[in-house]
């Protein structure tokens, strides 16, 4: 296993600053699309513009849909053909068209 780079502690804090910043959005974002204040279009549309969004797991986002558990959200990955490890940014035109096909009404 490689060592860590070397980090001076102001290097050592701002990465810990701007990974806990990413940690805080990605929440508010699942968060948001859990209570129905924003719907799957706008996340794509945000993954697409944000790249702390699009590094989000589809099947996170679909997880805080709204009447989906875990085991639905794989369900509809698998009957989507959307590998369990394809994060926002990753998806294909097809998978982004299926999803929103099957979600964009909720």
């Amino acid at each position: 296993m490689p060592l860590p780079p070397a980090l001076t502690p102001e290097q050592r804090r701002a990465a810990l600053d701007k990974a806990a910043a990413a940690r805080r959005q990605r929440a508010e974002v699942k968060e948001k699309l859990k209570a129905g204040s924003m719907n799957i279009r706008e996340v794509l549309d945000m993954g697409d513009r944000d790249e702390v969004i699009g590094k989000l797991k589809t099947v996170t986002v679909l997880e805080s849909l709204p009447g989906l558990g875990k085991v639905r959200a794989r369900r509809v990955m698998d009957e989507l053909e959307i590998s369990e490890n394809r994060r926002l940014r990753g998806l294909g035109a097809k998978q982004r068209e299926s999803l929103l096909k099957r979600f964009d009404s909720r």
